[in-house]
């Protein structure tokens, strides 16, 4: 069986909604489906990710609101035979804020099954089979759908890569002082609340902690930050585009985050740490996070200058009770299934 992911990636858009699309990606590999991403993607890094899992990949120049974008994406649709061994298609899921109503009417009238992943319910309409919002205030978020749409609302649905259901039984250690940071602040991070981050951190001016910085595979300031790491007394390290994000995050005592979907990853980890809020559809998980005791949400990153934050990160750095609650926590958030409960729920609507 067919499935094809219509998403982006770009400085803007960032990494995260074709990571998630992976997650899926995967579910439906490892029952025999093939996987088609049709995608405007800036990222080399990227398509070549796509690549090796297996997956085919059909690029995009021009994305929507473009006209060429639907015409291309209904074209692919309609002859699969030219890069798959299936007779049709079977399901396209589409992930992206750029994804108009009309798009998706055309899409469905179309007689192809669809799949669209939301996060802040900013469209007046959906047109889907299915519409999955896997974030933690879904639930209460009111959806105009078609009749027949089945929604999929909450942290049960919430997509993670194989790499992490690895570690779903992961038992966290917590030391009375944090000493190992991980800073992950999205695959874009246009505004390089990065470099905020590191010049708080070397304030600390403690050769005690020892630093690891993912950049992902958009992110536009490395040079800046390398220039900026140069000076610090502390063990520091530039990641770009780590493969081994489970591994870092099992040995990370704490973790500066962006609050959107690598909060999951965090939370399947039990990771404690602190969350910035960088673009308006991050706000509700940072403020849920925050509610739960999984996190403490820090709110947009543009409130702070680089002493407070310092101080804030040298506060939980001691805090070994709040460090500790906030990984306690973190474990009733996730269970890692979200993808395999996707995949049941395709299947059977499909049946």
């Amino acid at each position: 069986m067919n499935l094809f992911i219509r998403v982006d990636s770009d400085g803007k858009i960032g990494a995260g909604h074709i990571m998630r699309c992976i997650a899926l990606a995967q579910a439906w590999q490892d029952h025999g489906g093939e996987v088609t991403f049709i995608s405007h993607c800036e990222s080399e890094a990227l398509r070549e990710r796509i690549s090796k899992e297996g997956f085919q990949f059909i690029a995009v120049k021009a994305p929507h609101p473009h006209s060429d974008d639907l015409s291309i994406t209904l074209e692919y649709l309609k002859r699969p035979s030219a890069f798959t061994l299936h007779p049709s298609p079977t399901w396209l899921v589409l992930d992206g804020y750029h994804f108009t109503t009309e798009y998706q009417k055309t899409i469905r009238d179309g007689g192809i099954r669809l799949l669209v992943i939301d996060d802040m319910n900013h469209l007046p309409h959906y047109h889907a089979d299915i519409l999955l919002n896997q974030n933690i205030h879904a639930p209460e978020l009111t959806y105009h759908c078609d009749e027949n749409t089945t929604l999929l609302l909450g942290t049960q649905y919430a997509l993670l890569r194989r790499e992490f259901l690895k570690h779903s039984n992961f038992q966290r250690h917590i030391p009375e002082r944090a000493k190992n940071i991980l800073v992950t602040l999205g695959g874009a991070d246009p505004d390089n609340v990065t470099l905020k981050v590191i010049e708080a951190l070397k304030l600390l001016d403690d050769p005690g902690i020892e630093v690891k910085i993912i950049v992902g595979p958009v992110n536009p300031h490395k040079n800046i930050l390398l220039q900026s790491l140069s000076s610090t007394r502390s063990a520091c390290e530039l990641l770009i585009n780590p493969p081994n994000m489970p591994e870092l995050m099992a040995w990370a005592d704490m973790a500066i985050s962006a609050g959107g979907s690598t909060c999951w990853e965090l939370a399947l980890m039990a990771v404690p740490g602190l969350l910035f809020i960088l673009s308006e559809n991050q706000e509700p998980i940072a403020v849920y996070f925050n509610k739960s005791k999984a996190a403490q949400n820090l709110g947009w990153h543009s409130r702070y200058n680089f002493n407070e934050l310092s101080d804030l990160i040298f506060s939980l750095i001691l805090d070994f009770k709040a460090r500790k609650a906030m990984s306690d926590n973190n474990k009733d958030l996730i269970d890692g299934m979200g993808s395999l409960r996707m995949y049941k729920c395709m299947m059977e609507d499909h049946a």
